[in-house]
């Protein structure tokens, strides 16, 4: 069975100091992690520039194998439970927790199922993570700094995270005790609750419940509605089969109608 600590990820989203992403090599492998991915770098070449090789310091593993992708639903893809780490208050999004309540549900998550994925989002230095990043995570953390100055340097939240992370797998169960679930109760993956939401999306504009000229704000409620219930791949698939037969029944009515009354 694999390690615990090889199913982390740390994400950096759009990063632009190649400083942060070699302290943040440095930060994850000291506290014994090492997936380190990056996503859409506003810095080309961004892991072989000089600052980002000398603040790894030791870490030049994490830093040289840190897959550089496109886009966050690339990153979270394999990943069946993701956190968004901010400071910021949302109106709309997934529930919140801090960093110690993310670290033991990580645990637990990691615990039940042995092909889980753990990720930790973290947005730019100056701006931080869109309201569409934290769309795609299932869950909101938040380090309890300072409330008058609560901006961490990027680097130094994926060190607290990174720790939070660390202390609570010490303390995880041997790997013996974790359970092996039929494979259809494991975890969604992100991918598979994305594509979900794509065909939910063609079912609801085919039974005419959502307008795509007017979407409102209906499909990120759905995808918070998604993501906060953790789906299993049983359930992803389940509803798959729904929104078919809603498409179907649309375009060419009910396969078996009531007979007519009287």
């Amino acid at each position: 069975m694999t390690s615990p600590f090889s199913r982390v990820r740390f994400i950096m989203t759009e990063p632009s100091h190649p400083g942060n992403v070699g302290s943040a090599s440095r930060a994850i492998k000291t506290m014994g992690f090492h997936d380190l991915v990056l996503v859409a770098p506003k810095t080309e070449q961004i892991t072989s520039q000089p600052e980002a090789i000398a603040l790894a310091s030791g870490a030049a593993d994490v830093l040289g194998n840190a897959p550089i992708l496109d886009t966050l639903e690339q990153a979270l893809a394999p990943v069946t439970l993701a956190f968004a780490l901010t400071a910021r208050e949302r109106d709309l999004g997934p529930s919140t927790c801090d960093i110690r309540e993310a670290a033991l549900m990580a645990r637990e998550h990691l615990q039940t199922h042995q092909d889980a994925r753990v990720a930790l989002v973290v947005g730019t230095e100056r701006s931080g993570l869109t309201n569409e990043h934290i769309g795609l995570c299932h869950r909101v953390c938040h380090i309890p700094a300072n409330p008058q100055y609560s901006s961490l340097n990027v680097s130094q939240a994926l060190q607290l995270a990174a720790w939070e992370m660390r202390y609570a797998l010490n303390q995880s169960l041997a790997p013996a005790e974790a359970s092996l679930p039929a494979p259809g109760r494991r975890p969604a993956s992100t991918e598979a609750v994305l594509a979900l939401l794509v065909h939910w999306q063609e079912a609801l504009e085919a039974v005419e419940f959502l307008n795509p000229a007017y979407p409102k704000k209906l499909m990120p409620r759905m995808r918070h509605l998604f993501s906060r219930n953790n789906l299993t791949q049983d359930e992803v698939d389940m509803m798959r089969g729904v929104c078919t037969a809603m498409i179907q029944s649309a375009r060419f009515g009910p396969r078996n109608p009531s007979p007519p009354l009287g």
